[in-house]
């Protein structure tokens, strides 16, 4: 019959009791993965303590693809250290290196103005309009590792979304059909 004979006559043979079995464990497993991610957070102190670099803005530094790894101090921002931060309007965040600093004397607090590595100008048109400096509050965290390469995964998964769907397809009846 082939492949696909053998994975409906596999689903027909299920028992409620197995589905039930592999369900749970379908659900441990997702809800193990969102403890991880949540520990991650406090650990880090970033909201998304991984990112994928999703453009060439950062070359040769880092390249479309590679996964950053992220932390958020309460040390003070410096000139040369590279963020990943949001802008208000926008729903993915950019990955620049700060490139001024500006401490306001009033109140202590820092602002920041940044730039892509591989970019002619500083960031001031990608901020929100009117907007010229990077407070605090905009700062997710500050690159302290990376992986090359690895976050291809996602950004082809985003791009081709079809290519997704069959994966998960995949995945959800490879579960179905195990026997254990």
């Amino acid at each position: 019959m082939g492949f696909v004979g053998d994975t409906v006559d596999s689903i027909k043979s299920l028992q409620i009791r197995q589905v039930l079995t592999q369900g749970v464990s379908l659900g441990m497993i997702v809800t193990s993965a969102l403890i991880i991610w949540k520990a991650l957070m406090c650990i880090t102190g970033s909201e998304s303590p991984v990112v994928v670099v999703l453009s060439g803005s950062m070359e040769p530094g880092f390249k479309r693809g590679d996964i950053l790894f992220l932390h958020m101090s309460k040390d003070p921002i410096r000139t040369g250290e590279i963020v990943v931060f949001n802008v208000d309007g926008r729903e993915i965040p950019i990955v620049h290196r700060v490139i001024k600093v500006h401490e306001r004397g009033d109140t202590g607090e820092v602002d920041v103005l940044t730039k892509g590595d591989n970019n002619y100008g500083d960031d001031r048109l990608l901020y929100a309009h009117g907007q010229l400096w990077l407070q605090r509050h905009h700062i997710m965290g500050r690159a302290v590792g990376f992986l090359p390469y690895v976050g291809w995964v996602t950004i082809i998964m985003t791009e081709k979304p079809i290519i997704k769907y069959i994966l998960i397809g995949a995945l959800g009846l490879l579960v179905i059909t195990s026997k254990e």
